[in-house]
């Protein structure tokens, strides 16, 4: 009989364990607790209703009570609805509170924005307060007097709340700080003038608002380094006279080529005009026979011709460079 009774009992206490482990896992008790002892008052409903909307309970509580001790204003409607849109609550309220502490005007819709824009709204009031220092890489430029410098600056910026949604990034102050170095080393007669005064670039890069559009503030641009590098005007003008200098040869090798190329054409002309010569010459013994065939020339009329030519061609030998005449019977041998 006592057993009998005991079963019942024991499945009965077994239900009610499980029922409350459901209850107590689905209804957040001791959160609640933890906000009623805050002074939080919120309503046990209130976070069952959470669970059903599939919002952590603790990610809206915990923030809320932070918020309360803090002094803020603020309600689950409102960090539950940024929690909903994929916000980062506690970030946000921590940046609140820094806000708050050190007395920097930052609402909560400004903070929610700002959180789902992308920023870090926390980072963004703590660089308010605190000013954060960005290190330009080595910047080169050259001065009118061909000498480059090579330059380092470090840039001190503040956040600026107020542009933190739309504002440009560190990546826009680099490049625009960079661009205002190489325009001030640029403008420069020489380049001893900016390593005499290095603070023209700071000045210069300051007086053209370089922040404007971007999510900080300036405060100060402090040259950190300046190297002299390569004289850039040397090089160039080397290169100059290099390139002035292959473009001669190559007009001179042109002039060259167009000399030969004339020259082996009037050698082609001349042994044209030879050829011409010795065609027309192939004509005169044609002519000579027709002559003496028509009666135009007698037989002595030839026989003297060739008398004067032999003549003519005996007085020529004289003027060149005398040779021995072989004797007229060197050719006869036994």
């Amino acid at each position: 009989m006592l057993e009998g009774g005991l079963i019942p009992l024991i499945f009965m206490v077994a239900v009610a364990i499980v029922v409350l482990s459901i209850f107590f896992s689905f209804v957040p008790v001791m959160l609640w607790i933890s906000a009623l002892a805050s002074g939080v008052r919120i309503g046990i409903i209130t976070l069952v209703a959470m669970r059903l909307r599939r919002v952590i309970p603790s990610r809206i509580v915990n923030p809320l009570i932070k918020a309360r001790k803090a002094g803020l204003e603020l309600d689950t409607n409102q960090l539950e609805s940024h929690y909903l849109a994929g916000g980062n609550v506690d970030r946000v309220v921590d940046a609140l509170v820094a806000a708050q502490r050190a007395d920097i005007p930052l609402g909560f819709e400004r903070a929610a924005a700002i959180d789902l824009a992308g920023r870090d709204v926390l980072e963004a009031v703590q660089m308010s307060v605190n000013p954060k220092v960005i290190e330009t890489p080595l910047v080169a430029a050259m001065a009118k007097d061909g000498i480059e410098l090579r330059t380092k600056a470090k840039v001190t910026v503040r956040a600026n709340i107020d542009r933190l949604v739309g504002g440009a990034g560190e990546e826009t102050i680099i490049a625009r700080v960079g661009e205002g170095i190489v325009s001030t080393i640029g403008s420069s007669n020489s380049h001893k003038d900016v390593l005499e005064n290095p603070d023209l670039i700071s000045k210069t890069v300051l007086n053209k608002g370089l922040d404007a559009g971007t999510a900080f503030e300036i405060l100060s641009i402090d040259i950190a380094d300046v190297d002299v590098g390569k004289n850039i005007g040397a090089e160039l003008q080397t290169d100059q006279a290099e390139a002035d200098k292959r473009i001669a040869q190559a007009k001179a090798e042109e002039r060259r080529a167009m000399a030969v190329a004339t020259e082996q054409e009037m050698k082609a002309r001349v042994q044209e005009m030879k050829a011409k010569v010795v065609e027309a010459e192939a004509q005169v013994p044609l002519a000579l026979s027709e002559a003496l065939k028509s009666g135009k020339l007698g037989v002595m009329d030839y026989y003297n011709m060739q008398n004067i030519a032999a003549d003519t061609q005996m007085r020529q030998s004289f003027g060149l460079p005398g040779e021995k005449q072989k004797p007229a019977d060197s050719d006869q041998k036994e």
